[in-house]
C-alpha cells in the first residue's frame, strides 16, 4: 500500500535529517580539508535526502485520497526544513556548493558526480529494508507455523495417550472373557461329572429296587408256598 512505503520513506528521511542537521555547524567551527570533507558530505547525503523526498512524491501520486493531504504537508515540511539546512550550510561555509554546481543547471542545484553512487546505495538501503520485512514477515510464518506444529503434536500425544487406555480397557476386557472362557469350561466339566454320578446313582437305585423286590418275592415264597 502506497501509504505504507511513503512511511518507510520517511522514517529514512528523519534519519538522513537528522545527520544532516549537525553538519552546518560543525562546517562552521571547522577549517580547510575538513571543512572540504563535511561540504562533500553535506552535499552527498543533501542529495540522497533529495532522492527519498522524490520517491516520497510517487508514493503521494499513488495514495488512496484519505491519506494524501496529510503527505502532501509532511512533504512540503520536509522540503522547507531541508532548504533551511541548505542556507545554513551555505552560512557555515562560504563558496557550498559553487564547486559542484554541473555545466546547465540541474534541479538540485549541489549534485556532484559522486552522488550518484550514494543514490544507488540508498537504492540499496530501501531494498534491504524490503528485505527486512519480508525476513519479518517469514519469521512470524515460520512461528505460526512451530506453534500449528506444536499444538499438531500435543493433539496427537492426547490421542496416542487415549488409545493407549483404550488398549488397556480392552487388554482388561478380553482378559475378563478368557476368564469367563475358563469359568464355563469348568462348570460343564462340573455339569458333566454331575450328570454321570446321577446317571449311576438311578443305576445304584434301580439295582437295589430289584434287589429288595427279590427279597421280597423269595420271602413270601417262603412263607406261603412252601409247606
Amino acid at each position: 500500500m502506497s501509504s505504507e512505503e511513503f512511511e518507510k520513506l520517511h522514517e529514512i528521511f528523519s534519519s538522513m535529517f537528522e545527520e544532516l542537521r549537525l553538519i552546518p555547524d560543525r562546517a562552521a567551527r571547522s577549517q580547510g580539508e575538513e571543512r572540504k570533507r563535511l561540504v562533500r558530505t553535506f552535499d552527498e547525503r543533501h542529495g540522497e535526502a533529495e532522492e527519498v523526498l522524490q520517491g516520497m512524491e510517487e508514493e503521494l501520486r499513488g495514495a488512496p485520497s484519505s491519506y494524501r493531504n496529510g503527505m502532501t504537508t509532511k512533504l512540503r515540511l520536509y522540503r522547507r526544513d531541508l532548504g533551511k539546512l541548505q542556507r545554513d550550510m551555505k552560512n557555515s561555509a562560504p563558496g557550498f556548493g559553487s564547486s559542484t554546481q554541473p555545466v546547465g543547471g540541474s534541479h538540485h542545484g549541489i549534485y556532484s558526480s559522486e552522488n550518484q553512487q550514494s543514490t544507488h546505495l540508498q537504492s540499496q538501503r530501501t531494498l534491504l529494508l524490503q528485505g527486512t520485512e519480508s525476513l519479518n514477515n517469514a519469521s512470524q510464518s515460520i512461528e505460526r507455523s512451530q506453534r500449528i506444529a506444536a499444538e499438531t503434536e500435543h493433539i496427537g500425544t492426547d490421542i496416542i495417550e487415549e488409545l493407549g487406555g483404550q488398549r488397556e480397557q480392552l487388554d482388561r476386557t478380553r482378559n475378563r472373557l478368557m476368564n469367563t472362557g475358563e469359568n464355563l469350561s469348568r462348570s460343564r466339566k462340573i455339569l458333566r461329572a454331575m450328570s454321570r454320578r446321577l446317571m449311576t446313582n438311578k443305576l445304584l437305585l434301580g439295582v437295589i429296587i430289584l434287589m429288595e423286590l427279590a427279597i421280597l418275592g423269595a420271602v413270601i415264597y417262603l412263607k406261603f408256598f412252601r409247606r
